[in-house]
């Protein structure tokens, strides 16, 4: 009987392989990523490793590989009894994205089962988990039984990642925080697809954002991480489709914790603000028809605005709240939810169209009065935050209120008016708003 012949692993040489520009083997990726979820790879190497993959990038091949070892590296969430189409969204995260909590029960009530593990904001993007611990009671933090249950009953549910989910990807993540290789596309990829694609689903449809607000500040890299994502969730046999979608402004009204959580509801009672529904309905209708739901993006517009004038997705909300523990009287009654004790308008200096008004600002603002974290252990104050937000295009006079601010602290409100200084600008001339979606990124034909 013949030797079988394995390749030797010693990690500086991958490193060097790495640096050097060469493709790594599906073997020593396999090899690092295993090691490190161990521990046998400490993290100076592979913050050697990281940093080569920032300066040196990855090929497709390689970055589905990274994607698929960072998934199973833990456990899956078993959603095989479940036997609707299983499609998630995941957005990049922006200032006032409140997208997921209007979708998931919309998307569910058109006969779609919704796993979403979500995430807490950092920095100036808020995070769906903190938006739902607004609501009393709502827990985040189901086991998987309960999660499959959840989603049994009323077709979705909102957690958090489970300690065993992806847990190189945890690792990895913290360890790219503290030496400057966050913004790498293979990186990102990798760990946006783990997690999501451990859900157990059968698609995902993606919500890239560029601009002020946004993780990518420029269209073009927003539209090499979305073409990224496709790529590799189609080579590992999912549906996918991702938007490229504007944030230089704030989405919606609102930016905060509790008033976002107030602007969603309303908006599932047939109150939301356009630029909010054009997102969450063209989201929507990609998830409907990528897994056969419907038959084309008309029909899914139909069938999504019948669950909202019906109150059907209200009510899948409301039992979905319900099922994780929160008062669902809370999303009728606004007073149940935390209410900031300071309420003043920041009001416009002059006369004129508005023509910026910065996401970016407006989410340090609601940092700054505790909306938000600055350290992943920050406590959040759910309270604060700023609504009724004029938007680009807006024509104002003098005195005009520009937001309405939501504050707990006189100290911090002085902060916040400071940033809002910086938010907004005028023009004399009429200004064109945005074009909010600028393209949907779909999967090359093979």
């Amino acid at each position: 009987m013949g030797l079988i012949w394995l390749p030797i692993m010693i990690p500086q040489w991958i490193i060097e392989k790495k640096r050097d520009g060469e493709t790594l083997d599906p073997e020593e990726l396999k090899f690092f990523i295993e090691g490190y979820t161990k521990g046998t790879i400490p993290d100076y190497q592979m913050a050697a490793m990281a940093m080569a993959i920032y300066f040196q990038g990855m090929s497709l091949d390689e970055t589905a590989t990274l994607t698929e070892l960072m998934m199973n590296s833990g456990d899956l969430v078993d959603t095989s009894s479940i036997d609707k189409p299983k499609v998630d969204k995941h957005s990049t995260g922006g200032v006032g994205d409140k997208v997921s909590l209007l979708l998931a029960p919309l998307v569910a009530c058109c006969g779609g089962a919704v796993p979403m593990i979500s995430g807490r904001g950092l920095g100036i993007t808020g995070g769906t988990l903190d938006k739902l611990e607004s609501i009393p009671g709502y827990r985040v933090g189901l086991s998987d039984k309960e999660f499959v249950a959840t989603i049994q009953a009323c077709g979705c549910s909102m957690i958090g990642q489970t300690g065993q989910l992806a847990p190189a990807d945890k690792k990895l993540y913290a360890l790219r925080d503290v030496t400057a290789t966050v913004p790498s596309i293979p990186l990102i990829t990798a760990s946006i697809m783990s997690k999501k694609l451990a859900e157990g689903i059968d698609g995902l449809v993606m919500d890239v954002k560029w601009g002020k607000g946004a993780f990518m500040r420029t269209y073009e890299d927003a539209q090499t991480l979305a073409r990224t994502i496709v790529e590799v969730g189609t080579r590992m046999n999912k549906g996918m489709a991702a938007l490229l979608t504007d944030m230089n402004q704030p989405l919606g009204l609102a930016a905060g914790n509790t008033v976002e959580v107030i602007e969603s509801m309303e908006a599932l009672k047939g109150n939301g603000p356009d630029d909010l529904m054009t997102v969450t309905l063209e989201l929507c209708a990609n998830m409907l028809t990528m897994v056969k739901i419907a038959d084309s993006k008309k029909a899914a517009m139909e069938a999504l605005q019948k669950q909202i004038d019906s109150g059907a997705a209200f009510e899948c909300f409301k039992k979905m709240t319900e099922l994780h523990g929160g008062d669902p009287r809370a999303l009728d009654d606004y007073s149940l939810l935390p209410t900031a004790s300071i309420q003043e308008d920041y009001v416009a200096p002059q006369d004129g169209f508005i023509s910026e008004v910065s996401a970016e600002q407006v989410g340090r603002a609601v940092v700054v009065m505790g909306g938000g974290r600055s350290k992943t252990d920050d406590e959040i104050d759910h309270a604060v935050g700023i609504t009724d937000i004029a938007k680009v295009g807006q024509r104002v006079a003098r005195g005009d209120r520009l937001v309405t601010i939501h504050a707990s602290d006189k100290g911090k409100l002085a902060e916040a008016r400071k940033l809002l200084d910086k938010a907004f600008a005028f023009s004399d001339d009429e200004v064109t708003p945005p074009t909010l979606i600028k393209d949907v990124i779909l999967p090359e034909e093979r």
